[in-house]
């Protein structure tokens, strides 16, 4: 590959080319990677909250999950919190998802030739899944809060895939996960807030390198959709 880039917002997204990486620690993608493990069937990723129940009209038995502001979308099933949907009530099922960074980032990337998600629960599996697929340019989106500011997790998965590619180690990694605690995770530990931002998130999203796969999206006839791939 000749050019591995790093953008930002959904500005970045629409800039975006070559195999484009849509990164969203907290909490899309992280969550996302969280739902194939619980056995969803597939997840649907969309721009709107008008979108997600059209889609649920058309898809029996589907889950409406996603966010605004972090907090649940009003008539929705869950919102974007791995450590509170329970695998129970969506194994096997369709999820259509909505968030206001992540999912803005897929439907933005317009010029990309290849879109996968990525967060720190699998950065190492994006890595590899890039240097067997040998694209000529790379495209690594940090989608920040909202889309609109950046995120230092967001900032620091970049670095680590892009240190993967390159052959390197972040020597420090683990100890800058954890300082995102006080740099960038502080809502997870707000009292007033486990409603919405539970400090089990903050945990699960920060556990790097836990799964093996990438969740590729494409599009067919009905929306876009994330599947999983393995290696």
């Amino acid at each position: 590959m000749d050019k591995v880039n790093i953008l930002h917002l959904i500005e970045g997204a629409k800039q975006a080319e070559g195999l484009t990486v849509i990164i969203d620690v907290f909490r899309a993608f992280s969550l996302e990677c969280y739902l194939y493990d619980m056995g969803v069937k597939e997840i649907r990723p969309v721009g709107t909250i008008e979108e997600a129940f059209s889609l649920r009209s058309r898809i029996p038995n589907s889950v409406l999950v996603g966010e605004r502001q972090g907090k649940k979308c009003e008539g929705f099933d869950y919102g974007n919190s791995p450590s509170v949907i329970p695998a129970e009530d969506v194994r096997g099922k369709t999820v259509i998802h909505t968030t206001s960074a992540g999912t803005q980032g897929i439907v933005s990337a317009a010029f990309a030739s290849e879109i996968i998600t990525g967060s720190l629960v699998n950065a190492r599996a994006v890595a590899d899944y890039i240097l067997a697929v040998k694209p000529e340019r790379v495209s690594l989106v940090c989608m920040g809060n909202g889309g609109v500011r950046p995120a230092a997790e967001d900032e620091l998965c970049a670095e680590y895939i892009k240190s993967l590619l390159e052959g390197k180690e972040i020597p420090d990694l683990a100890q800058r996960l954890t300082d995102l605690e006080h740099h960038g995770g502080e809502h997870f530990f707000d009292p007033a807030g486990q409603d919405v931002f539970p400090e089990a998130d903050f945990w699960m999203c920060i556990n790097y390198d836990r799964f093996p796969f990438v969740l590729r999206v494409e599009r067919d006839e009905i929306s876009y959709v994330t599947r999983l791939h393995r290696q």
